[in-house]
Parts: structure tokens; sequence; C-alpha cells
């Protein structure tokens, strides 16, 4: 046996009862961040912005869902470094509860008509609470899986927290359907409030049940081996010894740009006056597909078990440069059968085979020391990107809004961009717990840990 107290696999996790905590508060926590997104589409143009002017309301409405994805890179380094500190369940119970009253806030708040600019002023500061909330959700919640989950399936276990993800988006389109069904009047006094104000009740129910989840084994046993006042912090660790995955990290997950076009950007040109699709019907688009994506996705994790992490990656992503044409083509015709089939193999199918499998790709690509960490500020750098995508696919379409190829260019260049970098890294599925992060031969026996040495 190994004197090294790192060397040895951490004691037994409880891979059911992490993966059900993750799926629940991911979907809770989610559920508030993309009702954001539909209301800056179709709502908050017309509430918190000029009237007078509705393209450039538009257009600022959509640079407002990207602030949240600024907040991410400075939530990430404060709630990843606490959360490699401390521990994952106390960033997991953090987060929700920041994402409830933030989101609870967004319902409160006085409209352009009753306070003038001081209005969207206040709605971006919201947004950037979200936005430091959601920098910790994911990457905690997948490291607790990965860490509690059997060798063999933590692509499949770590799938639970995406799959949530998913669950929170069906949850959030689902209330606000009857709710952009409203007569305009109500819809823009007091409806459009309803899905933020339900947002307490979120709060509630994700912290009854994270409260009493318990810290992974492998962060136990980390904690333990690396305690003393000679330690060094777990993020100047990581950005001296993994800079080169936070990087891979930040460039394959712009493939979240796909997300962020399909939910918002297209939303809004499908039901623009040179398309002029219904609003319910377009928000029922994207119920769809993410049914099917609830069944894809831990699909898609458990191949990536058997085949490894990058071939189920890149048929997602490169699957995706494809079929953004597809569906922008289908949403410019404006036959809904059409819209409906592209949306459901696009976003449905193909992309959940990226989105399913990179909570475990990202997370093995660091130890357990500076794993949340790491995931944390690699994925929110390039979520922050996936973010502005919007704003920036509404000046590529231009002032009619039509140059739906343009923006297909654009979303295919970060999925060939992710593919790249997928492709740099190492495979990752069959590594055991103990080992990820660590260079592959010798270990370094100077290194405070089994995976202290440098990474290739």
């Amino acid at each position: 046996m190994s004197a090294h107290p790192l060397d040895a696999s951490p004691p037994q996790g409880k891979p059911r009862k992490a993966a059900v905590a993750a799926w629940i508060g991911s979907a809770l926590e989610y559920y508030d961040f993309f009702i954001y997104g539909s209301a800056s589409a179709l709502i908050f143009p017309k509430v918190f912005f000029n009237p007078d002017d509705p393209a450039t309301a538009t257009l600022i409405s959509l640079a407002t869902f990207g602030v949240a994805y600024a907040a991410r890179p400075v939530g990430a380094l404060f709630l990843g470094h606490i959360g490699d500190r401390l521990g994952r369940r106390q960033v997991m119970v953090f987060t929700l509860m920041l994402m409830g009253v933030s989101t609870f806030l967004i319902g409160c708040l006085p409209t352009y008509a009753q306070i003038g600019a001081a209005a969207p002023v206040l709605l971006v500061l919201m947004r950037l609470l979200q936005g430091l909330s959601a920098a910790g959700e994911q990457a905690s919640a997948n490291s607790m899986t990965l860490e509690h989950a059997p060798e063999h399936r933590r692509g499949f276990y770590t799938s639970f927290t995406l799959n949530g993800t998913q669950a929170g988006q069906i949850i959030a389109t689902l209330v606000f359907i009857p709710v952009a069904a409203l007569p305009d009047a109500q819809l823009y006094s007091w409806g459009w409030r309803i899905p933020f104000l339900l947002s307490v009740v979120v709060a509630v129910v994700g912290y009854l049940i994270r409260r009493n989840l318990e810290e992974t084994p492998a962060f136990q046993q980390n904690a333990a081996a690396v305690a003393g006042p000679a330690a060094e912090l777990p993020l100047v660790h990581l950005l001296r010894h993994y800079w080169r995955d936070v990087l891979r990290v930040v460039a394959a997950a712009t493939i979240a740009t796909v997300s962020t076009i399909f939910t918002v950007w297209s939303l809004a040109f499908a039901t623009s006056d040179s398309v002029g699709l219904d609003k319910s019907v377009m928000l029922w688009v994207g119920v769809t597909a993410n049914l099917v994506a609830l069944g894809a996705i831990p699909l898609w994790a458990r191949l990536s078990d058997r085949i490894g992490r990058r071939p189920v990656f890149l048929i997602g992503a490169l699957g995706s440069a494809v079929m953004i044409f597809v569906y922008l083509w289908a949403v410019s015709s404006g036959s809904y059968p059409l819209v409906f089939l592209a949306g459901i193999a696009f976003f449905g199918v193909v992309y959940s085979a990226a989105n399913g499998v990179w909570p475990s790709l990202y997370g093995e690509m660091f130890p357990t020391r500076v794993r949340l960490s790491g995931m944390a500020i690699g994925t929110q750098i390039g979520f922050a990107v996936a973010g502005f995508a919007v704003t920036f696919a509404a000046e590529i379409a231009g002032p009619d809004g039509d140059n739906w190829i343009g923006v297909g260019i654009f979303t295919a260049a970060f999925c060939v961009v992710s593919s790249l970098a997928v492709l740099t890294g190492r495979e990752t599925h069959r590594v055991p717990t103990a080992e990820l992060g660590a260079k592959p031969g010798p270990a370094d026996t100077n290194a405070s840990d089994a995976s202290r040495s440098v990474p290739a």
C-alpha cells in the first residue's frame, strides 16, 4: 500500500442521493435563470426600456441577458475557491438561496413607465446577482455527483446535473406559456411578474433538499490530507499547475452558445415581424425539445462511460454546427411542423450529446483539490462568451433581424472551437477517480497530493 494518503481510492459515496439532489437543485435553480431568458426576448423590451424605439429596446434587453454571464467569472473565482476550501455542499446551498432571492426581487421591480431609466439599472443589478449564483451552481453540483459516483459510471451520474438544468428550462417555459397568452394589458402590467414571484417557493424547496446533503468522501479525504497553515490555497494551486486545463475548459465551454442562440435569439427571431410565428407555439418548441433532451442526456452520458467522453462530445458539437442551419432555416420558413422536427432533432438529440457529457469531461480534467475551482472558472468564462453571443447575433442579423445564415455561421464557429479544445485533452473515462488530474507516469513524490504534478 502506498504511504501517500491520496493514492488510495476514496470511501464509497452515495451516488443516487447526490444525483437526485443535484437534479432537483439544478432544476429549481435554472428555472429562475431561464425565465429571465424568455422574458428578455418577449417582455422586457416593452416593460423596462423606452417603448418609442422597439428595435433598440430589444437589442438592449437581450444584452441584459448576457450581463449575468459577465458576472459569472467573478462568482466562479470566489465560489470555486470556497467550494474547494470548505466543501461542495456549502456552495450548493448558498447559490440556490441567492438565485431565489434575486429572481423574486425582479418580479417586484418598478417599470420604465414608473421610474424611467432607473428601472433597467435595477434589472441589471438583479441579473448580476443571478449570474453570481449560477457561477457556482453547476460546478458544485457536478463535483458532488462525480465524487460520489462509481468510477465506471461517472458520466451517467454526473449528467443528472445537466438533466436537471433541462428540467428547469422546461418548468420555466411551461410557466411562461399561459403568461404569454394573456392579453397585452394584463401581460405587460402584472402577468409577467408571476413566474419571478414564484421563486420564493423555489428557494424554500431547494434549501430543504440540500441542507442535509453529505459532503463527498473524496473531498473529506483530500481536506484531511492537505490541511495545515502551510497548505497552498486551491486557487493558487489551480492557476500554477492546471492553467492549461482551465483554458481548455474555457474554449470547450463556448459550446453553450448553441443553447443561448436556440433559447433566446431564435425565439426573438421567430416572433419578429419578419417571420411572425406565435409566441406560445415557439415556447412549446423549447418545451418539446427539452423533454426529449431529458431522455437523451443520460443515454449519451452512459455511452461516454463505454466509449469515452471525447467521441460523444464531438458528436454533439460538430453535429450542432450542422443542425443550427437546419433549425434556423426551418424557423425562417414559417412552417410549424418543420420547426418542431428540426428543434427536437437539433436541441433535443444532437446537442444533448455535448450537453450530457461535459460535466464529467471537464470535471475529470482536475483533481479533487481544485476540481470545483477549475470547472467553475473555466466554464463560466466560456459561458460568458455564450451569454453575449445573443447580443452579437442580434447585430449580425441586421436591422431587419433576418440574417439567419450569418447567425448560423457565427454559432457553428463556436462549435468548431469547442471541438478543437476537447481534441487537445486526454481521454479520462477509464482513469480511476483518485488519479484524475494527475500527469501520466510516475507520481511527483514531492507533491502534497497525488495529483500535484503538472498536467500534460
